[in-house]
């Protein structure tokens, strides 16, 4: 096991493709929106072809989070190719999660593991969603840090080694449209060519309860900055947090699979 998995705003990020950058903000949901694909879904020839385990997919045959409150021991891994995903430890595959998400590498935190099976956190929809991998073929590391956002209190706080190393006063979802709560996770990293509103995006793995579609994206909940720091402390967003510049520059280091625990 190695120390940690990449950055988030490391190698990946600043090389990925113009094209993704350009759209970075449709991603998420502040400014995105897909109807994803569900499991199951037959292409046409009607041979089942499994979904990818991403953020554009609805996983509808898959366990969910029986604990979004627990803590999570930072393991993290990553696939060196596709791998199934199944419902449960040698059943049959009804997912595969690819190696990479939004041209960066998958990194996916670790809820349970038996022998030669690691039960992870999934990036698709429904939110909480899991899914247990063969063992074989994943690197496996061990990220030292945890985000919390507390919803009540509008508030972040990062953590390294269980030491806090920074709070800041953030937006949340409005009424109509809130922040998502229970266990996630920190999937990839975007920096748009030309931002509006913020020089990095951060998506997380999971989405918007009340928006299936919006701008053109999977609604993709994620941190970025803003411009106005009079939204700090706010319930005003479409379901991302709005986050100062310094907390941007912060959860930047952060690296891929990292936990994020969001509460009410």
């Amino acid at each position: 096991m190695s120390d940690e998995p990449p950055r988030a705003a490391g190698r990946t990020a600043r090389t990925a493709a113009p094209a993704l950058l350009a759209t970075a903000l449709l991603v998420t949901g502040c400014g995105g929106g897909h109807k994803g694909a569900s499991a199951g879904a037959s292409p046409a020839g009607g041979m089942e072809k499994l979904p990818e385990a991403t953020t554009y997919t609805t996983l509808d045959d898959l366990p969910r989070d029986e604990a979004p409150s627990a803590k999570s021991d930072g393991t993290v891994v990553h696939p060196d190719d596709t791998v199934p995903v199944s419902a449960k430890p040698g059943a049959p595959a009804v997912a595969e999660l690819p190696s990479t998400q939004l041209k960066g590498p998958t990194w996916v935190p670790v809820l349970e593991s038996r022998p030669g099976w690691r039960r992870v956190l999934l990036p698709s929809r429904p939110n909480g969603v899991t899914g247990w991998i063969p063992d074989s073929g994943l690197k496996s590391a061990r990220s030292s840090s945890t985000v919390k956002v507390d919803l009540g209190d509008r508030r972040l706080t990062l953590s390294r080694d269980g030491r806090q190393v920074g709070a800041w006063s953030v937006a949340v979802g409005a009424p109509k449209t809130p922040t998502p709560t229970g266990r996630t996770f920190l999937l990839a990293s975007l920096a748009p060519e030309k931002p509006t509103f913020s020089p990095l995006v951060l998506p997380v793995g999971a989405h918007s309860a009340t928006l299936d579609t919006f701008g053109g994206g999977p609604g993709t909940v994620a941190f970025h900055g803003w411009p106005t720091k009079s939204v700090f402390g706010k319930a005003v967003t479409h379901g991302c947090v709005r986050v100062p510049a310094d907390a941007l520059k912060q959860l930047a280091e952060v690296p891929l699979g990292t936990p994020v625990q969001i509460t009410d």
